[in-house]
């Protein structure tokens, strides 16, 4: 049966029963004005309140929604990967449940992702809604870093609106909380037109954010992490084996110079035992040999690795 579906909305979400049904509302009102065919994914990270139910009554009314819900709470990329393998539209578009993020941007993001054939589209949130001190700043500053690391120039890596063609998500693998990097994790893939757009913020209407400061933390940490996987990921022995190498030579010529100094200079010196030389050489060399050990390890597994779910759906409709 061929696919007549243009634009797949993917939305994870977690305890948002109360924001669920107006968001609804407002896609439908807002892509009811457009030619574009769509089916709208919720993604049920594991709520404890009443949003598995609530979708499950919006698919049956709705044809075009369809839902996902997991055993527990996996984490917002686990969810979009999910979204992502149940989405079937040529294009494929990414927002948040809590209402902050506007489906009046929908239209406007699939139309510049067509008009500049970008392989993907992200958000930028220039005037926002948070707290200055503790997510605007430390936004900044996060968002500073990924540029400087990852060579992208966007503004705002971790907005939740999103515009993909239907290639660059099928391609991407998003897991752990690498849903920050997504642009960047398409770009390692070879989809490297990207572009940015202003989008509007809403302030939050119902609950509480899900995210608390350590995401910056964790952010920080992700990032060095794809930078190491981007820069050595696919050769690790070239990390390891060099400064493996390095440690080992340097470790030997400290050996060896307390060998020949005990031999042949200063016969009557001190045990070697007895020099703090002799333990700089035995712990670089011992170093070296984990490195080397690290480096063989990392290339017998790479190629070994196999693809793994990394969530449980308990219910898909």
């Amino acid at each position: 049966m061929q696919n007549t579906v243009e634009i797949s909305l993917v939305i994870p979400l977690l305890n948002e029963e109360e924001s669920i049904i107006p968001l609804h509302q407002w896609i439908f009102d807002v892509l009811k004005k457009e030619v574009y065919s769509y089916e709208i994914i919720f993604i049920d990270d594991g709520s404890s309140d009443g949003s598995w139910e609530i979708i499950s009554d919006l698919a049956k009314s709705n044809s075009n929604v369809k839902g996902i819900q997991f055993v527990r709470n996996y984490g917002k990329s686990q969810a979009l990967h999910a979204g992502f393998e149940m989405a079937t539209g040529d294009y494929t578009v990414t927002l948040d449940a809590d209402l902050q993020d506007s489906p009046e941007e929908i239209p406007l993001l699939i139309h510049t992702l067509i008009e500049k054939k970008l392989d993907l589209i992200s958000g930028w949130k220039k005037k926002r809604y948070d707290s200055i001190l503790f997510k605007n700043l430390p936004s900044k500053l996060f968002n500073w870093a990924a540029r400087r690391v990852s060579g992208i120039y966007l503004h705002d890596f971790n907005c939740g609106l999103k515009a993909y063609r239907k290639e660059v998500i099928k391609t991407i693998d998003v897991h752990g909380e690498m849903h920050r990097y997504i642009p960047v994790l398409a770009s390692n893939e070879g989809f490297n037109k990207i572009g940015e757009q202003i989008v509007q913020h809403q302030a939050r209407k119902f609950g509480q954010t899900k995210f608390g400061a350590d995401r910056f933390f964790k952010g920080f940490l992700d990032l060095i992490t794809l930078w190491f996987i981007n820069r050595f990921g696919k050769q690790p022995m070239h990390f390891f084996g060099l400064w493996g190498t390095v440690m080992l030579l340097v470790g030997f010529g400290f050996t060896l110079y307390l060998g020949i100094d005990k031999l042949f200079l200063n016969t009557q010196a001190r045990l070697i035992t007895d020099r703090p030389e002799f333990y700089i050489a035995l712990t670089l060399m011992l170093l070296g040999s984990q490195f080397f050990i690290a480096g063989f390890l990392g290339e017998i597994l790479l190629r070994s690795q196999r693809p793994n779910k990394r969530y449980n759906i308990k219910t898909q409709i």
